[in-house]
């Protein structure tokens, strides 16, 4: 399998968080040496390729329909990657941790959100480097690529003071209340489209 790397910098004509085409990476060793070498960032080298949470980032996970409405709101966010039904934002290590007590805060808390994280101890399933969504259905890619870790790159989200040395992290408060709002959205749309779905007007009438 060959894997397509991103250059250090988006081309001009790649468009925003989508990475141009690069150098071709082949089997499960090469991409884990690319993330180890490229990115700074722990792996699992059998195949698939798992990266390590917990260690440089956490990964909060939602479903991707809320995701890429989430994605269509001017709020930062970090390296993004759809796997399947389901999409993860990278946040600073220890965001996973942080996620219960932030959804009380912002009064999520009693609502059932599909909103999860990964943090220390997990892993997920390495995406290719390619950006822009290109893959086999189904398979981890980046919608927003990662930077090179020597890479001018924003900071991962995480709360104020909290998880990164530099000032111009996006906010994992934000982040979170925008993630959870979008959640609830398709919550909603689904339950709606449940009822529709059951009312007695989409059922065979009966003659007698």
């Amino acid at each position: 399998m060959a894997f397509i790397v991103p250059p250090p910098r988006s081309s001009p004509d790649a468009g925003p968080g989508r990475a141009g085409p690069g150098p071709v990476v082949s089997g499960p060793a090469a991409l884990a040496r690319w993330y180890e070498q490229r990115l700074g960032w722990a792996t699992e080298g059998r195949a698939p390729v798992r990266l390590l949470t917990g260690i440089r980032f956490d990964v909060l996970e939602l479903p991707a329909e809320a995701g890429h409405a989430l994605l269509r709101r001017p709020v930062r966010t970090g390296p993004v990657l759809l796997s399947g039904g389901r999409m993860g934002l990278l946040v600073a290590a220890g965001g996973a941790d942080e996620l219960p007590g932030l959804l009380d805060w912002l009064e999520w808390g009693p609502i059932a959100l599909d909103l999860t994280a990964v943090g220390a101890g997990g892993r997920i399933t390495a995406p290719s480097p390619r950006g822009g969504g290109a893959g086999s259905p189904g398979a981890a890619v980046w919608l927003r690529p990662p930077e090179p870790r020597h890479g001018p790159g924003p900071a991962l989200p995480a709360l104020a003071g909290f998880g990164s040395s530099r000032g111009d992290a996006p906010d994992l408060v934000r982040l979170v209340d925008a993630a959870a709002t979008e959640c609830h959205r398709v919550r909603l749309s689904r339950a709606r489209a449940g009822l529709r779905k059951g009312s007695p007007a989409d059922q065979p009438l009966a003659f007698s």
